[in-house]
């Protein structure tokens, strides 16, 4: 029997490919609101608190920019901000930048969402407090894509100063277009340990670790059978899965080595792809 992810997992970084990194760079720095942690000639490392990485963005040649919900793999990748003031921050900021904003209260938080100069998508979040995330009757979480208080949240951020994202700001959570959603769950809850914490319908699936209301968002909205995306094109290069240490890191190695999954440790963590061909990179905290 498959054991529960632990509790406290998280997700870590995402690292994208990208086709311009100068162009992305500035977006990621002057509009997102990332700052600079290292840089080569085609690897930028972008932080919020000057010294762990939250996305690293590496320039491929002959980079392919796909049509949205064309493939398998990247929807979006979730920055998760401290709270309401800062979100209104984020807003400001983007609206000062003329950058189409998507939004949606999903009644567990309120979110904005924006592209990149690749089309790769961005949602930038704060949550409500966990004591009003409501369940139904099924114990999943309720959750909604209603509109967002626009004017509440400029009106909580007016006369506060913008100086890019808080280092309180996290890789909230992940969402991907897989190719067959019964084959996401069994990887991620039925080898992983995930728990499931809502369905949309039959076409899109929320799973977590420790009751969160979602580290990873899983959907068929880029068709039933969506191909992989390929090597050359834009887009997700792998996601960081943290277990908090070694013993529950070797476990969930384990279970996938037994279950017959290619595991395979390169740059200091163990590297698998999930059934729509995802990378994931494990690794401890500690």
């Amino acid at each position: 029997m498959t054991k529960q992810i632990h509790p406290s997992t998280q997700i870590g970084l995402v690292k994208l490919k990208i086709s311009d990194l100068k162009r992305s760079v500035t977006f990621y720095t002057e509009v997102v609101g990332l700052r600079i942690l290292s840089q080569t000639e085609n690897i930028t490392e972008l932080t919020v608190d000057g010294k762990h990485p939250l996305l690293i963005l590496e320039q491929i040649e002959n980079a392919v920019i796909l049509p949205e919900r064309s493939v398998a793999g990247l929807y979006h990748f979730a920055i998760l901000v401290p709270d309401r003031i800062s979100l209104g921050l984020s807003l400001r900021n983007l609206i000062k930048f003329n950058v189409g904003v998507g939004q949606g209260d999903h009644l567990v938080s309120e979110a904005l969402y924006i592209n990149d100069p690749d089309n790769n998508g961005i949602e930038i979040y704060a949550d409500r407090p966990k004591e009003s995330w409501k369940r139904d009757t099924d114990g999943e979480y309720v959750m909604a894509t209603d509109s967002v208080d626009v004017d509440g949240l400029l009106a909580i951020s007016e006369g506060k100063t913008w100086s890019g994202l808080s280092v309180n700001t996290i890789m909230g959570h992940v969402h991907f277009h897989v190719s067959d959603l019964q084959k996401a769950k069994a990887f991620y809850c039925g080898i992983l340990g995930f728990d499931v914490t809502s369905h949309l319908g039959s076409m899109a699936l929320f799973i977590s670790a420790g009751g969160y209301h979602h580290h990873i968002g899983l959907n068929t909205w880029a068709g039933v059978g969506a191909p992989p995306a390929p090597h050359d094109a834009v887009g997700l290069d792998y996601f960081t899965l943290v277990l908090p240490n070694h013993e529950e890191l070797d476990h969930v190695i384990v279970q996938l080595k037994d279950t017959g999954i290619s595991v395979t440790y390169q740059d200091g963590g163990w590297f698998v792809k999930d059934p729509s061909n995802i990378s994931i990179k494990l690794l401890s905290q500690i």
